[in-house]
C-alpha cells in the first residue's frame, strides 16, 4: 500500500511514502534525480534515527528496521550470491589455464607488451559490464523494469554506451601498453602498434556485446524468480567476461600476427571497422534518456581504472618472468576480489537509492566507519561483508587446488603455500570491501551515481592489490624455500 505526496517544500517532486510491516514510513525516490536537498528526507531522518538507536545494543540488528528498506535473509544472501560465485570462479580457473598456455605462443613472446595489455584489456571488460549490471540491477530492484518497452530501451541504452566506451577506452588502453613497453624495452614497432590496437578494440568490444545480452537477460530471470539480481550478475559479469576476453585476445591477436607480414591491411580494416561504428552508437545513446547522461559524466571512472589496472599490467609483467607459475593464479586472485566487491558495492548503490536521496547520507551509516563496524558488526552492510569474506575462504582454496591439478596434472600445492595464499588474497578483499565503503558513501554525498562510477575504481583496484599481494606471496615463499614450481 502506498501514497504519493506532492509537497512543495521537498523541490516539487513526486516521492513515494511506502508502508511494508517493519517500517511503515520509507522515502523513496527515482535513482535518477541527484539534486536531492536535505530538507527533502527530514520526513523520514528522525524515525531512522529512533530506529537506528533502538537497534545499536542488539548483536543481530534488524536491518529492515533500521534501513526502511525489506532486506534479504543472510541465507538468501549466501544462497544466491554462491551459486554464481562458484560458476564465475570455473571461470577465473580457466582463464588462469588459458594464459598459462598462451604465454609460450609466438605472438606473446614477440608482442610483449600483451602481458601489459591483458589486465588492462579483462579490467576495462569487467568494469563496463558489471557497471551496466550495477545499473540494470538497481532500476529492476527499484521496479523500473516492469514494462517490455521499457526494458528494451534500457537495454538498447546501455549495451549502446558500453560499445562507445569499450571502443575508445580498448584503443587507449593499447596505447598505454604500447606507450610502457617502448619505455621498456626501448623500443617501438609499427606492425606491433597496430597489432595491439586491432586486437584490443576487436575484443573489447566483440565480447561486451555478446555478454551484455546475456546480463540482460539474467537480471530478468532472476526477477521472475524473486531473486536479488544485484547478488548474481556482477560475479557472472567479471569472470565469464575474464576468461572470454583472454581467449579472444589470445586467438585474434595470434591469428594478426601470423598474417602481419603477408596480409597487414588486415589490421587497418579491424581498426576503421569499429571507428566507423563508433558514430552509430553514440547516435543511439544520445537518444536514449537513460543513458544520454551517462555518456557525458561516465569517462572519468573507466579512464582512470584503465590506468590502475595499466599499473597491474606492470606486475603482471615483472612477474611473469620471475616467479613460476604465477600466472596461472593471478587471474584467480583478480576475479574473485573484483567479484565479490563488485556484489558489495551494487548492494550498497541500491540500498543507498532506496533508502536516501543523492547527498544525503543516511542516519543508519556514515562515510567513514572502523573496518570493524564496516566489515563485521555495526552497519546494514557488515552481515554481507562478512557473508563474502567467509565465502571467500572455501572458494579461494577449492579454486587454485582445481586449477594446480589442471595445469599440473597432478596436486603440487603444500600447506604453506595455501596458507600464504588464503593469508594474502584474504587481506585484497578485506582492504577492497572497506575501500567500497568509503568510496561508495563519498560518491553519494558529493551526488556521484555510486552505480556508474565505484565499480570501475574498485574492480581496478581489486586487479592492482591482487597481483601486487600475490607477487608478495611468492616472494615471501621463496623466502621461506617453499617454491612452487611447474612442470617441464
Amino acid at each position: 500500500m502506498s501514497k504519493n505526496y506532492n509537497d512543495p517544500e521537498l523541490d516539487q517532486k513526486p516521492y513515494v511514502i511506502s508502508e511494508n510491516v517493519d517500517f511503515p514510513y520509507v522515502l523513496k525516490t527515482s535513482p535518477s534525480s541527484f539534486d536531492g536537498s536535505r530538507n527533502s528526507v527530514s520526513i523520514a531522518s528522525s524515525i531512522f534515527e529512533s530506529s537506528l538507536k533502538e537497534s545499536e545494543d542488539s548483536e543481530d540488528v534488524d536491518r529492515s528496521r533500521v534501513t526502511g528498506v525489506k532486506q534479504e535473509k543472510w541465507w538468501q544472501t549466501t544462497i544466491q550470491v554462491s551459486i554464481p560465485f562458484f560458476i564465475a570462479g570455473i571461470g577465473t580457473i580457466a582463464a588462469g589455464i588459458i594464459l598459462g598456455n598462451v604465454e609460450h605462443w609466438e605472438v606473446f613472446q614477440e608482442v610483449s607488451e600483451l602481458f601489459i595489455l591483458v589486465p588492462a584489456l579483462t579490467g576495462l571488460k569487467g568494469n563496463l559490464d558489471t557497471t551496466l549490471a550495477s545499473r540494470l540491477c538497481t532500476q529492476a530492484n527499484l521496479g523500473n523494469m516492469i514494462s517490455g518497452k521499457e526494458i528494451f530501451h534500457m537495454a538498447l541504452g546501455n549495451i549502446a554506451l558500453v560499445q562507445v566506451q569499450a571502443t575508445v577506452a580498448a584503443f587507449i588502453v593499447s596505447l598505454f601498453s604500447i606507450g610502457v613497453g617502448a619505455i621498456i624495452k626501448n623500443t617501438l614497432r609499427f606492425n606491433h602498434i597496430t597489432l595491439l590496437i586491432a586486437s584490443s578494440m576487436f575484443t573489447a568490444t566483440s565480447t561486451c556485446f555478446v555478454l551484455d545480452f546475456i546480463l540482460v537477460f539474467v537480471i530478468l530471470l532472476t526477477k521472475k524468480f524473486k531473486a536479488n539480481p544485484d547478488n548474481m550478475t556482477a560475479p557472472l559479469a567479471a569472470s565469464i567476461g575474464d576468461v572470454v576476453s583472454i581467449t579472444v585476445l589470445s586467438f585474434i591477436s595470434s591469428h594478426l600476427f601470423k598474417i602481419s607480414g603477408t596480409q597487414s591491411w588486415t589490421t587497418y580494416m579491424v581498426i576503421g571497422a569499429f571507428c566507423l561504428l563508433l558514430p552509430f552508437w553514440i547516435m543511439i545513446v544520445l537518444r536514449n534518456r537513460y543513458t544520454r547522461s551517462v555518456l557525458k559524466t561516465g569517462w572519468t571512472p573507466v579512464l582512470s581504472a584503465l590506468f590502475i589496472s595499466g599499473t597491474g599490467g606492470l606486475v603482471l609483467e615483472r612477474s611473469v618472468g620471475e616467479f613460476s607459475g604465477y600466472v596461472v593464479f593471478q587471474p584467480i586472485i583478480n576475479g574473485i576480489g573484483g567479484n565479490l566487491v563488485s556484489v558489495h558495492a551494487s548492494k550498497m548503490a541500491t540500498l543507498l537509492h532506496q533508502s536516501s536521496l543523492p547527498g544525503i547520507i543516511p542516519p543508519f551509516t556514515k562515510i567513514f566507519q572502523g573496518p570493524w563496524k564496516a566489515l563485521f558488526n555495526g552497519t546494514p552492510y557488515a552481515i554481507t561483508a562478512r557473508i563474502l569474506i567467509l565465502m571467500s575462504i572455501p572458494g579461494q582454496f577449492l579454486f587454485i587446488f582445481i586449477a594446480d591439478y589442471i595445469h599440473q596434472s597432478r596436486s603440487t600445492i603444500g600447506i604453506p603455500f595455501i596458507l600464504t595464499y588464503l593469508s594474502f588474497s584474504s587481506i585484497q578483499l578485506m582492504l577492497l570491501l572497506f575501500i567500497a565503503h568509503i568510496l561508495i558513501h563519498a560518491m553519494w554525498r558529493f551526488k556521484i551515481d555510486p552505480d556508474t562510477a565505484s565499480i570501475p575504481y574498485l574492480t581496478a583496484l581489486g586487479d592492482l592489490l591482487g597481483s601486487s599481494l600475490l607477487m608478495a606471496a611468492f616472494a615471501f615463499l621463496r623466502a621461506i624455500g617453499n617454491v612452487y614450481e611447474e612442470k617441464l
